[in-house]
């Protein structure tokens, strides 16, 4: 467990974070189209993950939509936005809010992906949502 502050308070992590140049743990994640994606397809790019609960809150919808917005301007950069919704939500939340430069990815198939990225979750949120 990592202790970290939120607005100059303790928090503890679910997990221990990364270390400076560790090595990400790879993961394979459902596309809308309902084929597979995983993070080594994206050796050599730089790559931003936005891990988040649900696109059904406010919150969550509000990161990816600045996430889109921010990453037009980025180079070599690839963002995913990955949450447990089911891919045809993603696709349908994208579509309607015009979201074309985030790769939106479901965890719904690994139960694991929480396990292995619940502590850098613990910190996209907080830097995102707070």
């Amino acid at each position: 467990m990592a202790k970290i502050t939120l607005k100059g308070n303790p928090v503890n992590t679910s997990g221990n974070l990364p270390g400076k140049g560790t090595k990400a743990p790879d993961f394979t994640l459902v596309k809308t189209d309902l084929g597979n994606m995983s993070l080594l397809e994206h050796k050599g790019k730089k790559v931003i993950l936005n891990i988040f609960p649900s696109l059904d809150t406010s919150v969550c919808a509000t990161s990816v939509r600045k996430f889109n917005k921010l990453a037009s301007d980025i180079k070599n950069t690839v963002v995913l936005a990955i949450s447990k919704d089911l891919p045809f939500a993603h696709g349908r939340f994208c579509s309607t809010e015009g979201i074309t430069n985030v790769i939106p990815l479901s965890g719904f198939r690994d139960a694991k992906f929480d396990d292995r990225w619940s502590s850098c979750r613990i910190v996209l949120e907080m830097h995102c949502c707070y």
